[in-house]
């Protein structure tokens, strides 16, 4: 993970080293603040910490951000709540107002946005503008449906009216992960939002900075205490996971802080939206074009970031009479992906998150060598003098990869794609469904009938036909087993943020006294 090196240092307003970074940086815009948001205001950390913030690109220093605690959390709650009260009875048109108007700002600063993600976590420039987009298509999606929380009628015959009615349920926490920080900052309060919750988002540690500046950019939009961002590392997660005042979690993350966010939740049997790792397949049968699937093939292991997304498919299962035939075109295709630095329009590939991440997917690429998977193409860090400093890794693909290999088991989060040759459909499919993950699959066939009835038999909640890694609102994202549990971007995400109230009214009179 991107390093965040905690100091204690007295707080100041604006990130410090902003000039030598917009030197080295043309263009870019630093949050004015570094500290944390609720309330509607800016707040020193009450320990005084903060962390310098390093990119993962060059490993120079951009700024720094506050490390929250306890104390930090338990504020922003009682002022959430505070502000929930407020928000709760916000008329749902005036908030999908506001929520749209948040998306026109998204979109006015999308380029200072796409920079500011660009040096802080890695990802390319050129690409970190659509996230952008899709975080404000959320916010104007999700207030095109405020009016769709309705309850429903059930008939009690004619002495009785019962009711249904939703209301929000409170203050919301929402813990998002690195590879996408705005998007997720962002996207991740719409929904609740929507549905007329107080919403507290903490931002990834590693890259924490674009969530600042949405704060700075939107905050001010609603209701003093409704948004707050609080930056921090474990102990802010585990105190927003157990603090009576938050009402409902949501995690973008890995299985095994998934796994322990369920246990605190526990305690207060709080509910819980999680989207949490894949290893995902790509299924190809035999009667697809080789060209055609290659490019599938790349698209969705998401070379572009490092194949750092939990919905990669990084699992190719190939059929055996096309296998060396696509493996070449895969090779080939993988040569438009060149490790650059993520602040230049032209690179095609970014940085690996940090140091740690770095050498945990050089340690799987070396045991894949060492199990005899054959490696067809990457497999180091690239030698250009220029990227000396950042942390990167070429495109890698291993073909011959048996499905018991580490590689083919366990969520490298890195530009690793591994080949499985197949020839019986039914042994395939089951490897496919061995895993602990089921997130997302993608199945390429020409054969309707079959491509459907494969669909209907692997153990993922999202799943392409001929398609691969493209989300599309009003489709519910989500997994099965321990990939996660709920749906996101669509109208059961909007939903899953309030609670239903039955309300039952007799009609018969009740006798005044006398």
């Amino acid at each position: 993970m991107t390093a965040i090196t905690s100091d204690i240092s007295s707080p100041v307003s604006g990130a410090s080293g902003a000039s030598a970074t917009r030197d080295r940086v043309p263009g870019l815009v630093l949050p004015a603040h570094d500290g944390l948001y609720y309330g509607g205001a800016w707040h020193a950390p009450r320990s005084g910490r903060y962390g310098d913030v390093f990119s993962p690109g060059d490993g120079s220093r951009i700024g720094r951000a506050a490390i929250g605690d306890a104390s930090d959390v338990d504020a922003a709650v009682t002022a959430a709540r505070e502000g929930f009260a407020v928000w709760r009875d916000t008329p749902p048109l005036e908030r999908a107002r506001l929520l749209k108007a948040a998306a026109v700002e998204m979109r006015k600063h999308a380029a200072d946005f796409a920079l500011l993600d660009a040096a802080d976590c890695g990802n390319p420039v050129a690409e970190m503008t659509g996230d952008v987009m899709v975080a404000a298509a959320l916010f104007e999606f999700f207030a095109g449906l405020v009016t769709e929380m309705k309850g429903v009628s059930i008939p009690m015959g004619p002495d009785a009216i019962d009711f249904t009615v939703r209301e929000p349920v409170g203050v919301i926490a929402r813990i998002v992960a690195f590879n996408h920080p705005f998007m997720f900052a962002a996207g991740k309060m719409a929904a609740p939002l929507a549905a007329g919750n107080a919403v507290i988002i903490k931002p990834p540690e590693q890259a924490p900075l674009s969530s600042l500046r949405l704060a700075e950019i939107v905050g001010g939009l609603f209701p003093p205490g409704v948004v707050s961002i609080l930056n921090g590392g474990r102990e802010v997660g585990e105190s927003l996971v157990s603090h009576p005042g938050v009402a409902m979690l949501g995690l973008v993350g890995s299985i095994p802080t998934g796994r322990a966010v369920a246990r605190g939740a526990a305690e207060r049997i709080k509910p819980m939206l999680l989207e949490l790792g894949g290893k995902n397949a790509l299924i190809a049968y035999p009667d697809v074009d080789p060209d055609a699937l290659a490019a599938g093939a790349v698209a969705g292991m998401n070379f572009t970031w490092c194949g750092q997304s939990c919905g990669s498919t990084s699992r190719l299962f190939l059929h055996e009479h096309l296998y060396e035939a696509v493996i070449e075109r895969i090779a080939e295709r993988c040569k438009a992906f060149v490790p650059g630095l993520p602040t230049d329009p032209k690179t095609t590939m970014g940085a690996i998150i940090s140091q740690a991440q770095h050498a945990r997917v050089l340690g799987y690429i070396a045991s894949a060598r060492e199990q005899g998977a054959r490696l067809v193409v990457g497999g180091k860090v690239p030698d250009n003098p220029a990227l000396a400093n950042g942390y990167y890794i070429e495109p890698t693909v291993f073909a011959d990869v048996d499905p018991e290999m580490r590689i083919a088991r366990e969520e490298i989060f890195g530009p690793v794609l591994s080949i499985i040759k197949w020839r019986d459909e039914a042994k395939m499919l089951a490897d496919v469904n061995a895993l602990d993950y089921g997130l997302t699959c993608a199945i390429w066939t020409n054969d309707l009938e079959r491509g459907m009835r494969a669909a209907s038999r692997v153990n993922a909640g999202y799943v392409w036909i001929n398609e691969v890694g493209k989300h599309f609102l009003g489709a519910p994202f989500g997994g099965m087993k321990q990939s996660g549990m709920g749906r996101e971007e669509c109208l059961g995400e909007m939903l899953s943020f309030t609670q239903e109230k039955n309300i039952h009214v007799s009609l018969r009179r009740v006798a005044a006294p006398r």
